[in-house]
């Protein structure tokens, strides 16, 4: 009887109708429920949560976008006046061929189209630096070093010198030479650091001309002597310092002008780099690295028993002050054999053969003091 009553509700035109009203009624009803629940809570499945923690965890805290970097302004731009970068000490302690000259190691010369001077990178690398022998700085053996002038004046000796004289010989070139690439390449190749010697006025003036057209003169204005030293400086790249020592001259007369030495040593010092002073035995110099030689070894007369002399004087002063310094003024084939025989006598003993660039001490202060 029911069943009977829900057919003929249900039934015709009219059942029809009357069933899209139920269920149109049971949306209404349903969408009114969930409207009162709310949204459903948000859900993740469990391997896409783990995984989404992975790659947070990975990437770490948010990145920050680091300040622009900010390097010191080139040499030729630098404002004037305004100090250098205090630089560490000269030297490289990685073994290996000298390295070659670097144009970031250079700028033009603002008062000679064409030429180039040596200068201190923007990232503070300096010639003196990147131009020096290997070395090992840990050593506590007393170090011993021999400086040898007048590379470039004679092809042969100085060929000579470069390939008989051990890498921790270091070489000075004559601004006057010419043909010097081939001989710099090779001397780099057989890991010598050199310099270049600068013409001073010397003893014995006129008589001891050291070529006044480009020589530093003490009776110079300073500006003159900065202009020449700027010519000088300007013959050939890839040296770690300059040095007095050409020849038989050492510059006595320039250098005993404190004026004039220290124009001169403020301009080695912008450029990065180190000075070495030809006259034994003088006392320490402001401003730049710098070192003076103990020893010519080679002075007259230079025969065997001299030339053992003065080897034996340059180790007994490195075993009690802990570092010598020895100049061959003169690249002589026969003296070049007998300081690479000697040379290989220092390890036993105790001593160890140095470049100038391991050699040198930081500049004293105007008082003296370092």
């Amino acid at each position: 009887m029911a069943v009977n009553a829900r057919q003929g509700f249900l039934a015709g035109w009219r059942g029809l109708g009357r069933f899209w009203l139920l269920v149109l009624t049971a949306l209404g009803l349903g969408a009114v429920v969930l409207q009162s629940l709310g949204p459903p809570a948000a859900t993740q499945q469990p391997q896409q949560a783990a995984a989404k923690q992975q790659r947070q965890a990975a990437a770490g805290p948010p990145q920050v976008a680091p300040p622009p970097r900010v390097v010191h302004p080139d040499q030729a731009v630098r404002p004037a006046g305004e100090a250098v970068p205090r630089e560490r000490r000269p030297g490289r302690d990685t073994p290996g061929p000298v390295a070659d000259p670097d144009p970031a190691l250079s700028e033009p010369d603002p008062a000679a189209p064409g030429r180039s001077l040596p200068c201190i990178a923007v990232d503070g690398r300096a010639p003196m630096h990147v131009y020096a022998a290997g070395f090992d700085p840990t050593t506590t053996r007393p170090r011993v070093g021999i400086l040898v002038a007048g590379i470039g004046m004679n092809q042969a000796d100085s060929m000579a010198a470069i390939q008989t004289l051990p890498g921790a010989a270091t070489l000075a070139i004559s601004p006057y030479a010419g043909n010097l690439d081939k001989l710099l390449v090779a001397a780099r190749l057989a890991e010598h650091e050199y310099l270049l010697s600068v013409p001073m006025e010397p003893q014995g003036f006129p008589m001891n001309d050291p070529d006044n057209h480009h020589a530093l003169m003490p009776a110079l204005p300073p500006q003159d002597n900065v202009k020449r030293l700027r010519w000088v400086l300007s013959r050939l790249a890839g040296y770690a310092g300059v040095t007095d020592a050409l020849g038989p001259m050492r510059g006595e007369r320039l250098m005993d002008e404190p004026e004039q030495r220290d124009v001169m040593l403020a301009e080695l010092a912008k450029r990065g780099l180190l000075f070495v002073d030809a006259r034994p035995g003088q006392p320490g110099l402001p401003l730049a690295w710098n070192r003076s030689i103990d020893v010519a070894v080679d002075a007259d007369p230079a025969d065997d028993a001299s030339l053992d002399a003065r080897l034996a004087q340059l180790a007994k002063l490195a075993r009690d002050k802990g570092s010598a310094l020895g100049l061959v003024a003169v690249p002589r084939q026969k003296t070049l054999e007998h300081i690479a025989a000697w040379s290989k006598t220092l390890l036993d003993n105790g001593l160890i053969l140095a470049p100038v660039s391991a050699l040198v001490q930081p500049p004293v202060k105007q008082d003296g003091n370092k």
